[in-house]
């Protein structure tokens, strides 16, 4: 009888949230103390802070912001700290969440990656279109179905 392996599905990345430090995080370190950060990118998964001074790597730590809706409580482990402008830029990733947190996550980067969009596609729609080749129409282009 032979095995099969399972089928490896490719890792899709969860949407980050860039909020250029617009927004203050509370860390609480398993020893009572409690550090300020603001952060910079966030996902379901993890994000970045922006640390005064770097915490462990591996370092397990209670995670406390507020985007919108509600303040968010979340347990996380931060990872390896790089040197930023004023302090440091430290990833982290969620290890767990407190009942209804996940969903008030995903609720809240959903309305924040919606509201970015029509920005997005404002400035690709003011983005000039190329100038036309001698010899190749006007430079107009024509939707992707008419093209067939």
């Amino acid at each position: 009888m032979m095995i099969r392996p399972r089928p490896i599905r490719a890792a899709t990345r969860s949407p980050r949230v860039a909020l250029r430090g617009t927004v203050s995080a509370t860390i609480h370190l398993e020893n009572q103390r409690v550090l300020v950060a603001k952060l910079h990118q966030l996902s379901m998964t993890g994000g970045l802070l922006e640390v005064a001074t770097y915490l462990e790597e591996r370092i397990r730590i209670t995670l406390a912001f507020q985007l919108n809706i509600a303040p968010l409580l979340a347990r996380a482990e931060m990872l390896f700290p790089m040197r930023g402008g004023m302090g440091y830029l430290q990833p982290f990733r969620f290890t767990a969440f407190g009942a209804g947190v996940r969903q008030t996550l995903e609720m809240e980067i959903a309305a924040l990656l919606k509201s970015s969009l029509p920005l997005h596609s404002q400035v690709e729609s003011l983005r000039p279109e190329p100038p036309a080749k001698a010899g190749h129409g006007t430079g107009l282009r024509l939707p992707r179905f008419f093209v067939d």
